[in-house]
């Protein structure tokens, strides 16, 4: 599989259900997080349960889909904006569901993609979308942990390092 992909968007909260703040550059932490994040702080909805969400990502052609209404089952129809799915990064041109056990670089760092990550139903509360779920399922972007650390901008390439 040959990939190459960007950054878009960077996006962090501080806590739980607090809105998400986009940024123009991040430091993540290998083994932490992207510092000021709510998963790097333990403010975190799941911050207690233990699991890789170092850093998030998803790609903005799912939400060009669900902005369709693709696939046509669920049919799930709405706008998502890049501070709306929770997720902190934003990417284009990247497999992500591929990626599960591989390593690849953004910009100057290093990241491992531990899982698929599963949308919940709370989302669809906080933005009031019912159907949001559902819409997200299976494509609902990837956790993953951070191997090397160092600054990140929108416009880094995102390339494969396992291929």
């Amino acid at each position: 599989m040959t990939w190459q992909g960007s950054l878009l968007h960077i996006h962090i909260a501080p806590a739980a259900s607090y809105e998400m703040e986009e940024l123009a550059e991040a430091q993540l932490i290998a083994g932490r997080g992207i510092a000021g994040d709510r998963y790097y702080l333990g403010t975190g909805t799941y911050s207690p349960k233990p699991d890789v969400r170092e850093v998030t990502l998803i790609e903005v052609e799912v939400l060009e889909a669900i902005a369709k209404g693709e696939p046509k089952i669920p049919g799930f129809q709405g706008t998502l904006k890049p501070e709306d799915h929770r997720r902190n990064l934003t990417t284009r041109g990247i497999p992500l569901n591929h990626l599960v056990g591989k390593r690849f670089r953004v910009g100057e760092t290093v990241l491992r993609a531990a899982r698929m990550n599963f949308p919940c139903k709370y989302i669809e509360e906080l933005l009031g979308m019912p159907g949001l779920y559902e819409g997200l399922l299976n494509r609902s972007g990837l956790n993953c942990s951070i191997e090397v650390g160092g600054t990140i901008r929108p416009g880094d390439p995102i390339l494969p390092m396992d291929e």
